[in-house]
């Protein structure tokens, strides 16, 4: 591999569309259903700039839709696509690492309501087949890794 070539994965195109601060800030105030420009910017912390192109961004990924709500003026609010909904799991495991790992950091815990009751939430991965929760020691590649060490022969 030349100097200048990089992996190609989908954690980089991903990145590319949603790893900036303020895009993930953004998904993760919709989702706890704040849809208006002002009540982003003020959740977020986000200069009104940098927030008018976060939102852009992310409405030409797919990732939200801008819905009129007023006339006059024009007015529009936030909403996640399913594409963007996709996204808060993620969100979830970056909040579930930051408590572990960030005491520092601000703690909105989240329950999973149902039939009357509320439990705690854990993000996990499982295997689609088995069931089994993933840790990153059970993953391998299923293509050839062109930047791995070659096997002594």
């Amino acid at each position: 591999m030349d100097a200048g070539s990089h992996r190609p994965c989908s954690v980089a195109a991903t990145l590319e569309t949603v790893g900036e601060r303020w895009s993930l800030l953004v998904v993760r105030e919709l989702f706890y259903g704040v849809r208006r420009f002002e009540g982003i910017r003020l959740a977020t912390g986000a200069p009104r700039n940098m927030l008018a192109v976060r939102l852009r961004t992310l409405e030409d990924a797919g990732v939200l839709e801008r819905r009129q709500y007023s006339q006059r003026p024009p007015r529009f609010e936030y909403h996640l696509t399913p594409a963007g909904q996709e996204l808060v799991p993620v969100l979830l495991t970056l909040q579930q690492w930051g408590d572990r790992h960030l005491p520092t950091a601000g703690r909105m815990p989240l329950r999973h309501r149902h039939e009357g009751h509320e439990h705690r939430l854990a993000a996990r991965l499982t295997c689609t087949t088995c069931g089994e929760e993933i840790v990153a020691d059970d993953l391998s590649l299923a293509v050839p890794d062109p930047w791995a060490t070659p096997a002594p022969a």
